[in-house]
């Protein structure tokens, strides 16, 4: 196919970027521009969203990516992806202990008490949605004074640096499967194709980097009905995750940072008994999960959600539709949300977004094709009418 060239395309394409950059800066000397900080801390779920679907945990392009696409999260994710393959892979980190995670946020909706304690941390689950109308004109006294009053009020009592899992009690007394070692490579869905059938490493990492909104009405598809997973979250974790390399000398694991991450374990309904059922458990350590045999004993089954920043409905969402797949794939899928090449291959927001923008390219010679045939059929069916 062919596309007629336009004169002065290339001007009105420089125009165009031009008038973008322009709105961004349309109040003038009467704003001013956004740092960094400002859009990590202030728009801290917005953050969050383009860290995950970009795929790459670095706050501060995340911010960038955010400011030079006025906030379209999709198009901000694609540019801090198109810089992530641009850059060498230097290591790979070992498997990574989640229970290590030095957590703001931690709940569970399976019990009432839980070893540690709720943490019910930063959110807004709790406050009435209303418009707090006296932000419009908040003063940057009162906008420091706020950080400065919870810091005075903090207490002084130390956290303990991390906490024990929920759902350890119930593998201990026998109603989960046990928790296996994982695979020693998971499957990099950066540098190989996904086949089908899939790894569930592989269904788990699309995911983690998938458009929140696309797993949340997958989900909600199951929720409603379209699906029969019903869960229960066991733990839901929001906090700072450690980040461990060998040392290029010794060998031994030595921490080099961290990342927020947001975690979250489903329990769902036993299944049934059976005398030789191989069930995929979920391997927390990695995310990853392997299959577990249990015999004629039924147990509960686990869905698995994890991704990077502080995206609760998304690591929600992803740990339901992972139950749902798990689920698709031992007994075969009956709804949509249990398909795993429906759901993979259409929750990607970036391949989304890029189909749907290509229409707004040019297709004169296909369309012209269509009247053309119309045309003729019309032309035709008058003739025959005659």
């Amino acid at each position: 196919m062919g596309y007629v060239a336009i004169k002065g395309g290339a001007e009105a394409i420089q125009g165009a970027e031009e008038l973008f950059e322009y709105l961004r800066c349309a109040r003038g000397e009467a704003g001013s521009p956004l740092d960094s900080a400002t859009i990590q801390n202030q728009l801290r779920q917005l953050h969050s969203r383009v860290l995950s679907e970009g795929g790459l945990y670095h706050p501060e392009l995340a911010s960038l990516a955010i400011k030079q696409s006025l906030g379209d999260t999709l198009e901000a994710g694609f540019a801090l992806r198109a810089y992530r393959s641009t850059q060498p892979r230097l290591s790979e980190t070992p498997l990574i202990d989640t229970s290590k995670m030095r957590l703001i946020r931690r709940i569970s909706s399976a019990f009432k008490e839980i070893p540690g304690g709720q943490m019910l941390g930063p959110s807004n689950d709790y406050a009435l949605r209303l418009l707090r109308l006296e932000l419009l004109d908040e003063s940057p006294e009162a906008f420091r004074q706020v950080a400065h009053q919870w810091l005075q009020d903090l207490p002084q009592d130390r956290l303990p640096d991390s906490f024990p899992k929920v759902l350890d009690a119930l593998r201990n007394e026998g109603l989960l499967p046990k928790q296996g070692e994982g695979k020693a490579q998971a499957f990099d869905i950066t540098r190989e194709p996904l086949v089908f059938p899939v790894e569930r490493s592989a269904a788990l990492a699309t995911m983690a980097r998938a458009e929140t909104g696309s797993l949340l009405a997958l989900a909600y598809s199951n929720m409603r009905g379209y699906g029969d997973i019903h869960p229960t979250v066991a733990e839901l974790r929001v906090g700072y995750l450690p980040i461990e390399l060998p040392h290029p000398v010794t060998g031994e694991p030595v921490e080099v940072g961290e990342v927020l991450m947001t975690e979250c374990e489903v329990v769902a309904m036993y299944d049934k008994p059976t005398d030789d059922k191989a069930v995929m458990g979920s391997d927390i350590k990695a995310g990853t999960g392997t299959t577990q045999h249990i015999g004629s004993q039924p147990t509960f089954t686990l869905g698995y959600g994890a991704c990077f920043g502080h995206n609760e409905v998304k690591a929600i969402s992803m740990a339901i539709l992972d139950r749902a797949l798990q689920k698709g794939m031992q007994e075969g899928p009956s709804n949509p949300s249990e398909d795993p090449e429906f759901v993979l291959l259409h929750i990607d927001g970036i391949d989304s977004m890029g189909f749907a923008s290509h229409y707004k390219m040019p297709h004169y010679v296909t369309f012209q094709s269509d009247m053309d045939r119309l045309r003729t059929t019309r032309r035709k069916h008058k003739e025959t009418a005659l």
